[in-house]
């Protein structure tokens, strides 16, 4: 499964859109992607996942990664548009707990973990 990464900036607010599958072979993509973006104070990044339909471990380590990168500049992250099976991920993890994070509305997703 190929990933998509589309980048619209609104205000000061820079928004991913993420579409597709996060695994081992496609994180270094979604990496390439975040890293082009220039991090400077108080920056605030939102990553959409509402059309990511299979994620592994790999995701989540570009999540921390980048999470981590922006919280080096006093920046906000937020992840938004998880379906339940996602979003069960980041909780399991206590990713949850430190990521603001904003689930999908509506039922279960059939997005595989």
């Amino acid at each position: 499964m190929n990933l998509q990464v589309e980048q619209v900036d609104k205000d000061l607010v820079h928004n991913f859109k993420v579409i597709g599958e996060i695994d081992i072979y496609t994180a270094p993509k979604l990496k390439e992607h975040l890293a082009t973006l220039e991090l400077v104070e108080g920056i605030e990044v939102e990553l959409d996942l509402s059309e990511v339909n299979y994620m592994d471990s790999t995701g989540l380590g570009i999540f921390v990664g980048f999470y981590k990168e922006v919280k080096a500049y006093n920046g906000k992250l937020v992840i938004k548009g998880l379906n339940q099976r996602l979003y069960r991920l980041f909780e399991i993890t206590g990713l949850s707990e430190i990521m603001e994070i904003e689930q999908s509305k509506g039922g279960e997703d059939n997005a595989s973990v």
